[in-house]
């Protein structure tokens, strides 16, 4: 057990609730237990059977993997901005970067668009680099200059098998799909020359990577409106210009489910509260999810997760 490294966890959960609570963004808790699951086809939820009453309720139970839903479920009931600092699980990812349960950071500004939400959060992370004595540039840039730059390719336009040669890696292409080759080039080709202290905002996502955001015509492409900030090659937040559309929330929610059916995997039920919310006038906002433990793992150097939980899963 790293005792310094649960000082730290400390010392950042008090930085991150200072830093709110200057800014007038209120503090929240939402359920962990939910009758709906997360239908995102790369992430799978633990599931659970409740014994007692359920006054007419499903005894199946899912254990949240974000605080997303109910979170927006509130700015629909016009709670205004908010945020929480939660557990939250996922099944399946477990080893020496992943944890089944870990900590998450998840924060909504109301009326904000991406530009500002990258700002703030790239102040919040380099507060908390400054509690290791540590700092980091800031540097945007869209998910076609990423690539261009660092591939010499149109990752919005060029074909599967130029997407293919780009990774030039021993791999089974049987079954990949095209973003698949992106999110290959990412992690193998692209990520890991990142400078290490150089936080990159890279924004306007391919619109087949939407998940929960606005998708956008920009430069004769649609392109989502979402980011991910790295600090150096380590992914540590998702922000989305959220979608406030039902219908289409919907029609995302029924194609991940049609994608996990054709996998022979669970299909966790809709959430049809979070569609309700929707449907009843959700604000305009920005949203992002940041990974606490992999910010702690960024402030302190080290790749193994194990090295910032008072007991990872393998010793639970």
């Amino acid at each position: 057990m790293n005792h310094a490294a649960l000082r730290l966890r400390a010392r950042l959960n008090r930085l991150v609730r200072e830093f709110f609570d200057a800014r007038g963004v209120l503090e929240v808790e939402t359920p962990v237990l939910s009758r709906a699951g997360n239908t995102d086809p790369n992430i799978a939820s633990f599931q659970l059977e409740f014994t007692g009453r359920t006054e007419g309720g499903p005894r199946t139970r899912w254990l949240r993997t974000s605080a997303e839903f109910p979170m927006k479920r509130l700015l629909a009931e016009g709670l205004g901005d908010c945020y929480e600092l939660g557990r939250v699980f996922r099944d399946g990812e477990a080893g020496g970067r992943h944890n089944p349960e870990f900590t998450m950071l998840e924060w909504y500004r109301v009326g904000w668009t991406l530009d500002p939400l990258i700002d703030e959060t790239a102040t919040l992370v380099r507060a908390a680099l400054g509690l290791v004595g540590r700092r980091a540039t800031l540097r945007k840039a869209s998910f076609r200059e990423v690539y261009r730059e660092a591939l010499g390719l149109d990752p919005m336009t060029a074909s599967v098998d130029e997407l293919r040669a780009a990774f030039d890696g021993a791999i089974d292409p049987e079954g990949l799909t095209r973003d698949d080759w992106l999110d290959l080039l990412m992690t193998h080709r692209i990520q890991p020359a990142f400078p290490q202290d150089q936080l990159l905002a890279m924004y306007d996502y391919p619109a087949s990577q939407c998940a929960l955001a606005k998708v956008v015509r920009r430069d004769e492409v649609d392109v989502a409106e979402r980011f991910e900030l790295y600090l150096g090659p380590l992914e540590l937040a998702n922000g989305y210009h959220e979608l406030t559309d039902a219908a289409e929330q919907r029609a995302r929610f029924e194609r991940d489910h049609a994608v996990r059916a054709a996998r022979g995997a669970v299909q966790p039920p809709i959430d049809e509260a979070l569609l309700e919310a929707l449907a009843s006038g959700m604000p305009g906002c920005a949203g992002v999810a940041l990974g606490i433990d992999r910010l702690l793992m960024a402030m302190l150097g080290t790749g193994a997760i194990a090295d910032v939980l008072a007991y990872d899963f393998h010793r639970a």
